[in-house]
C-alpha cells in the first residue's frame, strides 16, 4: 500500500509552540522532492512531549498542506493502548491515510500484551496500521511469530522494522507470508533491507537529503544496485553523524544549519553542541551526490 521513500518529520518549533509556518514549508520541501510519503508526529517528530492538542495539531496541518499528494501516515503510537485509540482515531478522523503505531514503551509487556495492544488498536479503529520495531526506545523486540499473527488482522499493513537485523528480517517476512510489507526504520542499512524483499523506508536523512534517499529506494524498486550501491554509500557519513545523539537531536540541528527552522527542542533533549555539532556540519558540507538524474547538496545558511 505505502512503498519508497517516506519521511519521518521533525516538528519545528519556535518559543515552545509549533512553528507551522516552518512546518508547512518543510512539507513543501519534501513533496517538491519527490518523497512518496510523510510521517507527522512520531519520534523524529518529538510526539512524547507534544501535548493531545499539538499531536493532532500536527496532523492537520501535515493533511492540510499534503491535500492528497502523497500519503500521510500518522504517528498515533503510545504506551497506553486507550492513548493510542484515541490519537488514531483523530488521525482517521482528520484525514490521515495511515497510522504509524509502536510497541508499548516503559510497560515491557509480553509478546501476547504486545499482540492484544496492536490488536486492540487496529480492531477499534478500521484504517491501515503500521506497526513498529524499535527495541532501542521500547526495550522489547517484536518477535517474528508475534509479528505473523499480526499479519492476519485486516488493517495491520506493514511493520516498520528499525532493528537492522537482516537474520531477524528474514525470520519475520517468512513468518507473515506475504500478508503486509515490510519498511525499514535504519537509514543505514536500507539497501540490503530492501535487496531481502522490504517496501521502502521511514527515514530520518530524508528531512534533509530526500532525493538521495529516494534515487536509492527507486533503484532498488527498479533493480539497479549501482545506483542503490552509490546512493547508500553517499550517505554513509551523514548518517553515521545523524544519529551521534539520540535523534531527533541530529537531525534538528541539521534543519536549523539549512537555515530552515529553528534547531528548538523540548525538554529532556538538548540541542547538539560542541563535537558532535562540528561533525555534523562537516558532514552536510562534504555530503554531494551526483547520480543518474540527481543531484543534491546541503547548501549550510552559515557557509
Amino acid at each position: 500500500m505505502f512503498h519508497g521513500t517516506m519521511t519521518a518529520l521533525v516538528t519545528p518549533f519556535l518559543n515552545s509552540k509549533i512553528d507551522e509556518d516552518a512546518f508547512r514549508l518543510h512539507l513543501e520541501r519534501q513533496v517538491k522532492a519527490g518523497v512518496n510519503g510523510v510521517v507527522p508526529a512520531g519520534t523524529t517528530g518529538e510526539a512524547a512531549t507534544l501535548s493531545f492538542h499539538e499531536h493532532k495539531q500536527v496532523i492537520r496541518i501535515a493533511v492540510e498542506q499534503i491535500a492528497g499528494r502523497v500519503p500521510v501516515i500518522a504517528g498515533t503510537g503510545s504506551n497506553n493502548t486507550a492513548e493510542s485509540i484515541e490519537l488514531t482515531a483523530a488521525a482517521k478522523a482528520l484525514g490521515a491515510d495511515g497510522a504509524l503505531l509502536i510497541s508499548p514503551y516503559y510497560n515491557k509487556p509480553t509478546q501476547e500484551g504486545i499482540y492484544q495492544h496492536y490488536k486492540a488498536i487496529a480492531d477499534a479503529v478500521h484504517m491501515p496500521q503500521v506497526v513498529y520495531n524499535v527495541p532501542g526506545r521500547t526495550n522489547s523486540n517484536l518477535l517474528p511469530e508475534t509479528v505473523g499473527r499480526l499479519s492476519h488482522v485486516s488493517n495491520i499493513i506493514g511493520i516498520k522494522d528499525a532493528t537492522a537485523n537482516m537474520e531477524q528480517l528474514l525470520h519475520t517476512m517468512a513468518a507473515c507470508e506475504g500478508r503486509i510489507e515490510f519498511y525499514s526504520g535504519d537509514d543505514a542499512s536500507v539497501m540490503p533491507f530492501m535487496a531481502l524483499g522490504g517496501s521502502g523506508v521511514i527515514s530520518v536523512v530524508s528531512n534533509i537529503a530526500p532525493k538521495t534517499m529516494i534515487a536509492l529506494t527507486r533503484a532498488m524498486r527498479g533493480g539497479d544496485l549501482d545506483i542503490a550501491r552509490s546512493a547508500q554509500f553517499a550517505m554513509r557519513r551523514l548518517n553515521q553523524m545523524l544519529f551521534v545523539q539520540a535523534n531527533p537531536i541530529p537531525v534538528k540541528a541539521a534543519c536549523h544549519l539549512l537555515g530552515w527552522m529553528k534547531g528548538e527542542l523540548r525538554l529532556p533533549l538538548l540541542p547538539l553542541s560542541g563535537k558532535p555539532l562540528d561533525g555534523l556540519r562537516q558532514a552536510m558540507m562534504d555530503f554531494e551526490c551526483k547520480l543518474d538524474g540527481v543531484f543534491e547538496r546541503l547548501e549550510l545558511a552559515d557557509s
